[in-house]
């Protein structure tokens, strides 16, 4: 719940969660479970993978205002749990929003400066204050919903509405 107390880099941050978070959910809705295994190249992701990935990345703030840091080495062999169905990768977005929304709300100013590193053992891979790192997440997940779509354009899905009209879907 947001309060007078919240941040005003907080309140800006929860307005672009909340809209990316309706648009992202959008996309997942769409991804068809019988081709979960499918990927346009051998260097893609299956669907179902790159599916489970968007909707948990967001699950990261919360981790980010826990820790100061990340070794990627000791989650190398850690692939997001297989989804079953769309509806499962839409439940998996709405509860790491969930997450996410709260520990922005409650996140006092000085938490946003403080820096966070991502490393893979000693390879440093961001370094960054946690406001940025905030943002590297949201833009992270509206890449992969930009991947999402093409792949359901590939499959002769419709592609919803997402900026502005698709292909598919002239109106929101």
């Amino acid at each position: 719940m947001e309060t007078t107390l919240t941040t005003p880099l907080a309140l800006a941050l929860l307005s672009e969660l909340t809209h990316e978070l309706t648009l992202t959910r959008r996309v997942l809705e769409r991804l068809p479970a019988e081709h979960f295994s499918w990927q346009p190249h051998p260097k893609s992701m299956t669907l179902g993978h790159l599916g489970a990935h968007t909707a948990d990345l967001l699950g990261g703030i919360k981790t980010t205002f826990e820790t100061t840091e990340m070794d990627l080495a000791n989650y190398a062999d850690h692939a997001p749990a297989p989804p079953a169905s769309a509806a499962e990768l839409v439940q998996r977005l709405a509860a790491n929003g969930a997450a996410a929304h709260e520990t922005l709300s409650q996140a006092e100013a000085e938490a946003f400066a403080v820096i966070w590193t991502l490393r893979f053992g000693e390879q440093t891979i961001l370094q960054q204050s946690r406001a940025d790192i905030v943002r590297h997440l949201i833009n992270h997940t509206i890449h992969h919903r930009g991947q999402l779509s093409v792949y359901l354009r590939l499959l002769d899905v419709p592609v919803p509405y997402i900026y502005g009209p698709s292909a598919d879907e002239a109106t929101a």
